[in-house]
């Protein structure tokens, strides 16, 4: 189990569940790795009027946030036939470290797996 997992929400639904897969499609443009084995997203919530994704970046400086950001929007967005709105919530607390990753994104980076 990855070191991300323990910030996301033990209480996800099943749907946000797969929207936290979908979002396996959104890769760090500086880093070339996904944003959840990167332990960028620390939630997703789902309501009637709209999906919330939490989430914060490797950097307060990060360059490449809004072009995520936006990546995040229309993935999320692409998934729901409801047209529902997708916002994000940039967050600096907890801050991301490499302990966040997952195993995998560790050794895509050929980073020893702990």
């Amino acid at each position: 189990m990855s070191n991300s997992s323990a910030v996301r929400s033990e209480s996800e639904t099943p749907d946000e569940r797969a929207l936290r897969e979908a979002l396996k499609e959104v890769i760090d443009p500086e880093i070339g790795v996904n944003i959840v084995d990167l332990g960028l997203v620390y939630r997703i919530e789902r309501t009637e009027a709209r999906i919330v994704v939490t989430m914060t970046m490797t950097s307060p400086a990060c360059p490449m946030a809004g072009v995520v950001i936006d990546d995040v929007q229309a993935t999320l967005g692409e998934l729901t036939s409801d047209a529902l709105p997708v916002d994000v919530d940039l967050v600096w607390e907890p801050p991301w470290a490499p302990k966040m990753m997952s195993e995998a994104a560790r050794e895509q980076m050929g980073w020893p797996i702990a």
